[in-house]
């Protein structure tokens, strides 16, 4: 079992990332595996060094250890280009220049009916794709690219079991109960899920892409995060059949909350870390907060 916990160094971590880290590093010390830390850096215009740093030291104050050398997203531009310009080259993604503006005035024009929210946020209606001929030339570098949700679906099918069967192992729970097997078709991704955002502009890639290029490249077996990324593994599978790559088994757990029921962010400085810390509690202390 090789399992991971990627946090962002947008912020300081808090209570529900505790528990989300502690989950994965026991879950793969109970099985003789390994944990490791990834850094989740793609975003530079809000990222920090000092927020990389206490992510380290919160991961060490509460006893978990990690496989070195930490694998940061920032050093991983050539690979995501490589895979983009793959994509490109088979006419599986195309440059859009719409706005969240446009995205959402267009979902919600009259022929439309209300905007319709998938895992990626509105359903894209298609604006550039319908007007996108075919990839000539080389790809645009400073675009925003999405995916072609139609045509990625129709190559990448289970044949064994269906050809616009996926699936994947839900070995925790989503927000619904959901557990085993998990399956969907290609009518669920194109309808519910639609065409993501692949690359952003100025960013070089997408969460999307960079999560799945990098559990591969770091051969993570088990991905354990919150339920509220379940309904994103549809993206993450297709994305991995998409590519070749493999599809780890997914553990997804609550969410730490707060006395309201609104889930921790953080901008909650109040549930930080480093402010229990401070205020003199002990990692077991946290443990039991998070119910550990």
């Amino acid at each position: 079992m090789r399992t991971r916990f990627a946090p962002s160094p947008t912020g300081p971590l808090h209570l529900g990332h505790a528990y989300s880290a502690l989950l994965a590093h026991d879950m793969a010390m109970e099985h003789g595996g390994e944990f490791l830390l990834r850094i989740e850096d793609i975003d530079q215009s809000r990222c920090r060094p000092e927020w990389e740093e206490q992510i380290y030291d919160d991961l060490r104050w509460l006893g978990i250890h990690w496989e070195t050398p930490v694998l940061r997203q920032s050093d991983r531009g050539a690979a995501y280009d490589v895979t983009l310009d793959e994509l490109w080259e088979r006419d599986r993604i195309y440059p859009c220049h719409c706005s969240r503006r446009d995205v959402a005035e267009a979902a919600s024009a009259p022929q439309e009916g209300a905007p319709l929210f998938g895992p990626d946020g509105v359903v894209y209606p298609g604006t550039c794709r319908i007007t996108h001929a075919s990839t000539l030339g080389s790809r645009p570098k400073s675009s925003t690219l999405r995916l072609n949700m139609k045509l990625a679906a129709a190559w990448t099918g289970d044949s064994h079991v269906g050809s616009d069967l996926y699936y994947f192992c839900e070995e925790g729970h989503g927000p619904n109960g959901e557990n085993g097997w998990i399956n969907f078709t290609a009518e669920d991704l194109i309808e519910g899920v639609g065409d993501i955002v692949i690359a952003r502009q100025n960013m070089g890639t997408s969460y999307h892409l960079s999560v799945v290029l990098d559990d591969a490249a770091q051969g993570i077996t088990h991905v354990i995060r919150g339920e509220d990324l379940f309904e994103a593994t549809k993206i993450h599978v297709i994305l991995q059949r998409l590519l070749g790559l493999p599809t780890p088994a997914y553990h997804h757990h609550r969410l730490i909350r707060d006395d309201t029921g609104k889930r921790l962010a953080k901008r909650d400085d109040a549930r930080a870390i480093a402010k229990y810390r401070a205020d003199g509690a002990t990692p077991e202390d946290i443990r039991r907060l998070v119910g550990l």
